[in-house]
């Protein structure tokens, strides 16, 4: 397969799965990677506890940088959160350069894309992968300017934290592939060789998915809500305000109490601090407590019919590839 970001990147499949924040590990990342695409570790890989040391979060992210490289010989990634101060994101970085990773994945808002963070990785002939929170026009040229390597573009479609500005995947990708040189990859919604295929016919280079992922053998993500994206679609999320944009969720008890405080006339602020950030997407879909946390996917589930190996879901996308 010829292609450019599959040859970036030294993969087989331009298919990224993407770096869900509770439920990646060594084993899942790196069964991504062994079937062809690029499996990425996530900002909390391979953790089921809380830790506020910026140097503890470091260390849990070199053992399980170490954990993949033992289990794959093929490129793989890891996550680093742009933003803020960088408190957190600096030790990352600099294990990532120690342990050899091939590729980052720079998570980012507007405006928070530095030489600070490109130079050194790319120094250390790192792939840069840039997936921001908001892509526009000016960013994606910003990042190419900058020396990023792929830009990853994410519609409305998606699952996790939404973008502010609710332009769905399929419109949002040409835009912004007709303004960069540098290989485009589509993002939200995508859950089957059809949605890939139709992404590579916008303008894509690669395609990068996280719900279709979780209902696979190897995500550590709870067994019971891999039965529930089963057999679950589009039609079933709930819909929310809460920062720094919108979340939706598959119906748990809690998503209902998050969706009913916004119907209700609550801030983004307060919704928020009662949702409790990433905790929500810890208790519900790595612990399966729809009691006190939340099951957020995008809207490509509708397409996802049974819980399969990754091996399969890879072969499957790989169909659409044209």
């Amino acid at each position: 397969m010829k292609n450019r970001v599959a040859d970036i990147l030294g993969i087989e499949k331009p298919i990224l799965q993407g770096p869900m924040s509770w439920i990646t590990n060594a084993e899942f990342v790196a069964a991504v990677s062994n079937a062809g695409g690029l499996g990425i570790l996530g900002p909390n890989a391979g953790q089921t506890t809380i830790t506020t040391s910026p140097e503890e979060t470091a260390e849990r992210m070199r053992r399980e940088i170490r954990k993949t490289k033992e289990l794959t010989d093929k490129p793989f990634g890891t996550t680093l959160i742009v933003g803020g101060d960088l408190t957190y994101t600096w030790p990352i970085l600099e294990i990532v350069i120690a342990e050899g990773v091939k590729v980052v994945l720079l998570n980012g808002v507007e405006g928070t894309l530095t030489e600070k963070i490109i130079t050194p990785l790319k120094e250390a002939g790192i792939k840069i992968v840039y997936r921001p929170l908001n892509p526009t026009f000016e960013d994606a040229k910003a990042a190419q300017a900058k020396g990023v390597d792929v830009y990853v573009v994410t519609g409305f479609d998606e699952g996790g934290t939404l973008p502010s500005s609710a332009i769905g995947t399929f419109t949002i990708t040409p835009m912004i592939v007709d303004v960069l040189d540098i290989p485009v990859i589509a993002a939200g919604g995508i859950g089957d060789a059809r949605g890939v295929a139709s992404a590579f016919a916008l303008g894509a280079e690669g395609v990068f998915l996280g719900s279709r992922f979780i209902p696979t053998v190897e995500c550590p993500a709870a067994q019971s809500v891999k039965q529930m994206i089963v057999d679950s679609t589009a039609a079933d999320l709930l819909f929310y305000r809460t920062l720094p944009a919108y979340y939706r969720s598959l119906p748990t008890p809690f998503a209902e109490k998050l969706m009913a405080m916004d119907k209700q006339g609550a801030s983004r602020e307060e919704i928020s601090r009662f949702e409790g950030g990433s905790s929500a997407l810890r208790i519900g879909m790595l612990e399966g407590n729809g009691e006190g946390g939340i099951i957020s996917v995008g809207t490509g589930i509708t397409s996802i019919k049974k819980i399969q190996t990754v091996q399969e879901v890879v072969e499957e996308l790989a169909a659409g590839i044209k």
